[in-house]
């Protein structure tokens, strides 16, 4: 990060890369979700009876996540953040910052505040087939796991769509 950019952004890639990276984030995070254990259920279990769960989940899963990619989109198109962030790679790295933070903001403050407000004591869904503190452990690891490739992913497509590709790329293909 030498501070000497060879990229500039412009509105359209910025607020489009926020929304397409967050998009595509979310259903990449969803899956994880989803397959690791049910956990996208827990959104729409929040939301709605348990019947509808997983399509409330996703929807509101989904977007979330849009809205997420645009607050990230926000940070990294500041003039500051844009002294630091040079490649591919740096946006890479500053998606996964974002989302570790977004998850533990997420699973520290804003579930616990959504199960009080819901007037629930414990998770409304049984999501795992393991009980105990082995399920919790596992439950937060793919909470964890989840929340990285939704910051890996978003990092490496908003800078895609900003026409910022990884070291080797424009050997092998023309590019802007």
């Amino acid at each position: 990060m030498s501070g000497d950019n060879t990229h500039s952004l412009d509105g359209v890639g910025v607020w489009g890369g926020g929304v397409t990276g967050g998009l595509i984030a979310g259903i990449a995070m969803g899956l994880v979700l989803h397959f690791g254990g049910n956990q996208i259920e827990l959104l729409g279990g929040l939301a709605t009876d348990p019947g509808t769960a997983v399509g409330v989940g996703w929807t509101i899963h989904l977007m979330l996540s849009i809205a997420f990619g645009l607050l990230f989109a926000a940070i990294s198109s500041r003039a500051a953040v844009q002294q630091l962030v040079d490649d591919f790679s740096d946006y890479v790295v500053m998606g996964l910052a974002f989302g570790s933070v977004l998850g533990l903001f997420a699973g520290g403050v804003l579930f616990p505040l959504a199960m009080e407000r819901a007037d629930v004591a414990a998770l409304p869904v049984p999501f795992l087939p393991i009980s105990g503190t082995t399920g919790e452990l596992v439950s937060a690891l793919v909470f964890g796991l989840g929340h990285l490739v939704y910051g890996l992913v978003l990092g490496a497509v908003f800078a895609t769509v900003n026409g910022i590709t990884p070291r080797g790329v424009r050997d092998f293909a023309a590019i802007r």
